[in-house]
């Protein structure tokens, strides 16, 4: 369910994209991303909170790229979503409560100053990548922009989760050693 709520409507835009150009890619991200957060509720019951804010997002700049016919609002928007991760990371950090522990506790166990070295890490990487949409929505064509959202976003991101798995294993927390028992204490 996470892949189709994360990855539904950025097909949707980049099909739409090559169909009918960036006001329909607009549309289209708009309509799946409703789709997608009401199929997740359905589903599960409940909506995750930053899929919630990223479609709120979605949603205001999509409007207003449609409303003003401007693609710029469409174009700014993945920089403040990573504006928002970032700030996200950092403030939770801050006050001692670590996001991405609450996102992938159940998958990991680091100790506190991996989760917070972590956090920092990734707010990092996100303001690097809100630096990038800037740079390359501003000085390049439409299409190559859609395209560096679409794959190169994406790539960037999975390179970097890649790069992180060492410092994860380094900062993991020892894994509890059941009590086993040995022939003295039977």
């Amino acid at each position: 369910m996470k892949a189709i709520v994360d990855y539904g409507p950025l097909a949707a835009f980049l099909v739409a994209y090559y169909l009918g150009g960036i006001m329909a890619a607009t549309a289209a991200v708009m309509v799946a991303t409703v789709i997608v957060l009401i199929l997740a509720w359905v589903v599960e019951k409940r909506l995750a909170t930053m899929p919630l804010v990223t479609g709120v997002i979605v949603m205001v700049f999509g409007g207003l790229t449609l409303l003003l016919a401007d693609e710029t609002f469409i174009k700014m928007k993945p920089t403040l979503v990573y504006l928002l991760f970032a700030l996200v990371l950092v403030v939770g950090s801050w006050l001692g409560r670590h996001p991405l522990k609450l996102l992938m506790g159940g998958f990991i166990n680091l100790t506190p100053a991996g989760w917070r070295g972590l956090g920092y890490r990734w707010a990092a990487f996100f303001l690097a990548m809100a630096a990038l949409n800037e740079a390359v929505w501003r000085t390049q064509t439409t299409e190559l922009w859609v395209n560096f959202k679409v794959f190169g976003l994406i790539a960037l991101t999975i390179a970097f989760t890649l790069t992180q798995l060492p410092y994860m294993r380094r900062h993991a927390e020892p894994e509890p050693t059941p009590d086993v028992p040995t022939p003295d204490k039977v």
